[in-house]
């Protein structure tokens, strides 16, 4: 059983940075975050396989960027140039499988077993 907990959200304005963690209490194969903003559907931001290769959206390609602490068994997801359409609920999540022979294709919700409670990012204008 993982377990996953998010931190670092909160409220800045366009612009800004912020920094999110995500603290996994288990083994890990596959890592990413996610968001999902009011009346919309939950949707991939970053990726990070067992070799450390990333994957971002379109939209965030370039802002901001996904990485790993694999000692402390961490995610990190640092966002540069917010802006208001970045605001969202942001969730952490993880794979283990046993067997895994590759990592989900990016965005691929269902195939992610471990999901964090999620933290608020706000951008206002």
């Amino acid at each position: 059983q993982v377990q996953l907990v998010e931190t670092g959200g909160g409220s800045v304005q366009a612009g800004g940075s912020l920094n999110l963690s995500c603290a996994a209490s288990g083994v890990t194969q596959c890592m990413g975050w996610f968001r999902q903003a009011p009346g919309k559907e939950r949707e991939g931001v970053a990726a990070i396989d067992y070799n450390g290769i990333t994957n971002y959206a379109d939209s965030v390609k370039g802002r901001f960027t996904i990485s790993k602490d694999s000692a402390k068994n961490t995610l990190y997801l640092r966002m540069n140039s917010l802006k208001p359409e970045d605001t969202a609920m942001y969730y952490c999540a993880a794979v283990y499988v046993y067997g895994l022979i590759a990592c989900p294709s990016f965005g691929r919700l269902s195939s992610y077993n471990y999901w964090g409670q999620g933290t608020q990012v706000t951008v206002s204008s």
